[in-house]
């Protein structure tokens, strides 16, 4: 049952957890872009801009939504943009394995913040990994690897 001693840990889950996971799967783009000679630029939140951090731009709202733009990629074809595409999705879902084997191995303790973790990302790859067009060019990562895969559209990442 949800009672009001569990708001403190759902604050915590969105305002500390959940953005954690929005940056591994930024960094899961990330990694794919550079890999293949591109470059990026990250958004994180809505809002006024606080910050920037080299690449990444902080805005007051962190924790809700995050944009990705890359280069043109060095070496571009359907298979590095569609890796560049569902990397943030890897990434998720690798940092769950990760995390499951580090605490299999007893190097962490089992706690209940991994468990948040862990939801949080395994729910944020599905959903973006789900098929679905926004509108104005805005794709979620799996439709637009969808579109990368079958018509080699190349377009932005909106997350």
């Amino acid at each position: 049952m949800f009672t009001f001693s569990d708001i403190w840990g759902f604050i915590a889950a969105t305002l500390i957890i959940y953005p954690v996971v929005v940056i591994i799967h930024e960094l899961g783009h990330t990694f794919f872009t550079l890999l293949f000679g591109g470059r990026t630029r990250i958004e994180l939140g809505r809002g006024r801009k606080l910050f920037d951090v080299g690449p990444l731009a902080v805005h007051s709202l962190y924790f809700l939504d995050s944009a990705l733009q890359y280069t043109d990629l060095k070496w571009s074809n359907r298979f590095t943009h569609f890796l560049v595409h569902i990397g943030g999705v890897l990434f998720n879902i690798g940092s769950i394995f990760l995390l499951n084997q580090l605490i299999l191995e007893g190097i962490l303790e089992n706690r209940q913040v991994y468990h948040q973790f862990s939801y949080f990302s395994l729910w944020f790859a599905a959903y973006a990994a789900i098929p679905v067009d926004y509108g104005d060019e805005k794709y979620s990562d799996g439709m637009s690897a969808y579109l990368v895969a079958r018509y080699r559209k190349y377009v932005q990442l909106q997350n």
